[in-house]
């Protein structure tokens, strides 16, 4: 099959680098001219574990190329993917679709034959509807369908998640794109992962509906962690006991300082102005919202109470300011809260992260970055950890502790436990939910 991938952000650049590696022949388009270049020359524009690999593997066995040029790519493609960002609109909270209908408008000019038209990135219910519309009036004598398939790549963890994932998702309305879709993901059928095939708005809802749920859960047990903090409890021994329920299960219910990301904040907005639309407030989702944003800003007033009320003149060593680890994402992430409460109060503020730099310091001024946390903490007041790499599993907390100028650690994601931090020196600790 021939794939013409519209957009080369997260999600367009993994889905096409994996089609590719399915056998089919791929072309990823994308209007900036710098990013394409890039790519041709065999760099990523992201961090996403073992892309890298599979993308040379796949462009060395000419299954997969780049280009700026729409036209080219989408001439005799049995299906044609929108990949384009859908950011949160400015003022209303909804899913921003001018980069889809443009998209879409290209792809009708385009086209040269029978295609399907895929809608991979994030949209609300209707809008395959609408993509139809468009380049049904944009080009009458298309000849196409359109199909909805949402992702569900978790950052990090991309690659598998497209080769091994819990189910594929495909709204459809002819058999003739039923076809096509069943083509492209046959490895998938072969090795009898789930395919589920339904409605064009089944599938959009389903999107917005597993990532709400799933943001629900973080919220739900950061509530818990704070009651736990009153009442107290040990939130990682209450997560336990919730999590060994099957019909809880035992994901997303790690406390922490608050969701960030590409995902969760803007599909829990979106739905909730789905949801408004069509008078049918979302009113768990909107609670969930404001939770996520209350948890940030009392992640702030633990790190104040640490720092004798004041930030002011302290040295604070940040381990971590990406959303989550194994990802270059700063979408929404905690530390964006966080890090400029503290140099807004007047804090000296030292930043160490495997993969955050290259977009943190854009977004992060006034803070310094260092590679080493040993040397990030040395005379510092207080050490902040915020997101949970690998790196920072197995510190020498005495030897942190001994470089400090005051021993206190924010342990904002749990990794280390208070007996652990005060056996190594440390005078002060606080986690979540403790």
């Amino acid at each position: 099959m021939k794939i013409a991938m519209i957009g080369t952000g997260y999600v367009g650049l993994v889905s096409g680098v994996c089609f590719s590696d399915f056998g089919h022949n791929v072309v990823c388009v994308d209007k900036a001219v710098e990013k394409i270049d890039k790519l041709n020359q065999g760099e990523v524009p992201i961090f996403e574990p073992g892309l890298e690999d599979v993308m040379s593997r796949n462009v060395a066995a000419g299954r997969l190329s780049f280009t700026t040029d729409i036209a080219a790519a989408v001439d005799g493609a049995d299906a044609v993917f929108i990949a384009v960002g859908t950011p949160t609109r400015r003022g209303d909270g909804h899913a921003d679709l001018t980069y889809v209908m443009a998209a879409a408008e290209d792809v009708a000019r385009a086209i040269t034959g029978y295609a399907v038209i895929v809608t991979k990135s994030t949209v609300p219910v209707g809008t395959n509807r609408k993509v139809k519309q468009v380049v049904a009036e944009t080009n009458p004598h298309a000849d196409f369908d359109v199909a909805s398939n949402p992702e569900f790549l978790r950052e990090g963890a991309a690659i598998e998640d497209f080769m091994k994932p819990d189910r594929v998702v495909v709204g459809i309305e002819s058999e003739r794109a039923a076809k096509v879709m069943a083509e492209i993901y046959r490895p998938l059928y072969l090795r009898d992962f789930p395919i589920l095939t339904t409605d064009l708005e089944s599938a959009e809802i389903i999107k917005y509906a597993a990532n709400a749920f799933l943001a629900t859960k973080i919220s739900f047990i950061n509530e818990i962690a704070a009651l736990c903090e009153r009442a107290g409890g040990d939130v990682k021994e209450v997560a336990r006991g919730m999590g060994l329920d099957g019909r809880i299960g035992n994901k997303f219910l790690h406390a922490g300082p608050g969701y960030g990301g590409s995902c969760f904040p803007k599909d829990t907005s979106a739905l909730a102005r789905i949801g408004q639309e069509h008078a049918v407030p979302q009113t768990i989702v909107e609670a969930v919202i404001r939770v996520n944003d209350a948890v940030k800003l009392r992640m702030v007033e633990k790190l104040r109470d640490l720092c004798d009320d004041s930030f002011n003149g302290k040295t604070v060593a940040v381990l971590g300011v990406t959303f989550k680890p194994n990802t270059d994402d700063m979408r929404d992430a905690p530390s964006l809260t966080i890090i400029p409460a503290l140099v807004g109060g007047g804090a000296k503020v030292r930043v160490v992260d495997p993969q955050g730099r290259r977009e943190g310091e854009a977004l992060l001024p006034n803070v310094s970055w260092h590679d080493d946390p040993y040397e990030a903490v040395r005379g510092a007041d207080l050490l902040v950890i915020l997101t949970e790499w690998n790196e920072f599993r197995a510190l020498d907390l005495s030897r942190l502790a001994q470089n400090m100028s005051q021993a206190r650690m924010a342990d904002l994601r749990n990794i280390y436990s208070p007996e652990d931090a005060g056996d190594a020196g440390f005078a002060a600790y606080v986690g979540i939910g403790r």
